[in-house]
């Protein structure tokens, strides 16, 4: 089962991903949580998790990590220590990202992790993920298709 969102400008496209931070930081659960970003360049994968950023409290601005590949943001929150985001476009092949520590990073139930062109790294993804595919409706609109896969 999916849904569809779908927002009119970056501000709502922000605003999604806040909220969906808000929430996660409720759970408790007994596995990290894994966010799965698809979609073409410009379509708003970097703006929802600025939003998502801030709906987790975190003060630094939150730019696509191309060249660094991963960052970690430690979390003040009773249910998780840190976010992660982790930008796989210049990754060639799937393997490459277990050298950045995927697995360890997902063992720890306390952490959130989101995956941004993570559609080049689907093979090595085994734990169950909120997959987010974004596209272009608009010169600002977009449409969010959200799904739980195994």
């Amino acid at each position: 089962m999916s849904i569809k969102i779908f927002t009119n400008s970056p501000s709502q496209t922000k605003k999604v991903g806040e909220i969906l931070a808000k929430e996660i930081l409720k759970t408790k659960t007994r596995n990290s949580i894994l966010i799965c970003l698809k979609g073409q360049l410009g379509s708003g994968k970097t703006t929802f998790l600025q939003g998502f950023a801030r709906g987790l409290k975190i003060k630094k601005r939150i730019l696509s990590p191309t060249f660094v590949l991963l960052k970690r943001f430690p979390l003040k929150n009773e249910n998780f220590e840190n976010f992660y985001h982790i930008d796989c476009y210049r990754i060639k092949k799937a393997k490459e990202i277990l050298n950045l520590g995927l697995f360890q990073i997902l063992k720890n139930k306390k952490n959130i992790l989101a995956i941004e062109w993570a559609n080049k790294i689907k093979k090595v993804i085994k734990q169950r993920a909120l997959w987010l595919t974004f596209k272009i409706r608009g010169d600002k609109k977009r449409e969010i298709e959200v799904q739980w896969k195994s």
